[in-house]
């Protein structure tokens, strides 16, 4: 098992390769190269590979891990309490995580420390507004029409996950009340592809010191430190929201419910430093169940189904970082808002998140669904783009982080014995 072997060594060996990243990405800059390739677009170019890799992997673990998850549980009578407790749990966290920034913002009031409009180009803001509906509705009607997609192979090949988890759940569903004798070939089918795909994970892991060194340094040698003069404040209301939830909320959580969230975050450490590499719930998801099933103790049944749900359902990190975003360029514009409306943008933050993935441009798209819907001035957008990479790693971070907690939460609940001294 990948993460057995020497358990500590592939951690100190990533945040190593993150360390050295954040030096050589801020040393060598946009520009330096050698022989006419710039660093920046070697670090690129070797990033997108080990990228590629994991993101090779999402589409069938996906499918094949809801898939064997629901035609294991699908005909046990306790399959709706365990869906019950996963959507209770998805709700439960995204709303606290919401809340959590929205007391964040109000504390901090960021919008009133920001200097200027900081400079972006044009075009980079252009790009974003192009892809947002004309209306929060029709936004959020494209979420629903991703869900049930008309072509299942044309939405794997085109990335929908919402619509590759929407077939697999009623694909599942369905083997799992046909008769056994018909259905066991095709539950053997799959398990066998999950397995194997969790084996290809163990390789494409080999390389994940040197895949989170190209990431991070391209991030840093491309944006640098200095983006954060004009927004500080919000960069700072972002990260401590999420620090707080992460560190302090979940934590409260896990405790009531008479669990360690120290094992927890120790035996989701790989998964957590993956996520902050790559930016991506998707990317992550070999390495999360790994984490959730291997190191936490979750049985297979219980996160073959929650777990890859929750990657593209259980957004909390993005749902707090819309809910600042949208105040802060309502604080930036002057607009005083009630009760009543930041209740509205609660509420949209909770919604739009749990369809973020099924969105161009994810949680950029969705923040101007809730411009749209709020009437704050669309172009607000630009002020926080020249943070928004960075950010995005560390809301990713708490995604993988959040869904992982509510697998763990689930699976006590059902009397499991997880987060085990091993």
């Amino acid at each position: 098992m990948i993460f057995d072997m020497k358990k500590s060594s592939l951690l100190i060996q990533v945040v190593i390769a993150i360390v050295l990243a954040i030096f050589v990405g801020s040393v060598v800059g946009k520009e330096s190269g050698v022989f006419g390739i710039t660093f920046y677009s070697l670090f690129s170019f070797l990033g997108q590979l080990f990228l590629n890799a994991l993101t090779l992997l999402v589409v069938p673990l996906v499918a094949s891990s809801i898939i064997h998850g629901l035609a294991n549980i699908g005909k046990d009578k306790s399959f709706g309490r365990l869906g019950g407790k996963t959507f209770f749990f998805y709700i439960l966290t995204t709303l606290l995580a919401v809340l959590t920034g929205l007391v964040m913002v109000n504390l901090l009031k960021p919008g009133t420390y920001a200097l200027a409009h900081p400079m972006v180009t044009e075009s980079a803001t252009t790009q974003i507004l192009a892809t947002a509906a004309q209306t929060h509705t029709q936004a959020l009607g494209q979420i629903f029409l991703k869900l049930i997609p008309v072509n299942i192979f044309e939405a794997a090949a085109s990335g929908n996950m919402l619509g590759v988890i929407f077939f697999s759940l009623l694909f599942g569903l369905a083997l799992a009340k046909i008769d056994s004798e018909a259905s066991h070939g095709l539950v053997s089918f799959w398990r066998g592809i999950f397995h194997t795909l969790m084996r290809m994970t163990h390789y494409v892991m080999r390389a994940m010191p040197f895949g989170v060194f190209c990431l991070v340094a391209k991030v840093i040698a491309s944006q640098g430190l200095g983006m954060l003069e004009h927004l500080v404040m919000f960069f700072l209301s972002v990260l401590l929201g999420l620090i707080a939830f992460m560190f302090v909320i979940l934590p409260l959580l896990f405790r009531l419910m008479g669990l360690s969230p120290f094992r927890h975050l120790r035996a989701m450490a790989p998964a957590l430093v993956t996520a902050f590499s790559t930016s991506s719930s998707a990317a992550t998801l070999p390495i999360t169940m790994e984490c959730v099933e291997k190191r936490a103790g979750v049985s297979n049944r219980i996160c073959s189904f929650v777990v890859p749900l929750g990657t593209s359902v259980n957004m909390s990190g993005s749902a707090l970082y819309e809910c600042v975003a949208a105040l802060f360029i309502a604080q930036f514009y002057g607009i005083e808002l009630s009760f009543m409306h930041q209740f509205v943008i609660v509420l949209l933050s909770l919604i739009t998140s749990m369809g973020v993935a099924g969105i161009p441009s994810a949680s950029l798209v969705a923040i101007l669904i809730i411009l749209n819907a709020m009437g704050f001035p669309a172009e607000g957008i630009a002020l926080i783009l020249p943070v928004d990479r960075i950010l995005d790693m560390c809301r990713t971070t708490v995604n993988v982080f959040s869904d992982s907690s509510c697998a763990v939460l689930v699976a006590h609940t059902e009397g499991e014995k997880v987060l085990q001294v091993r």
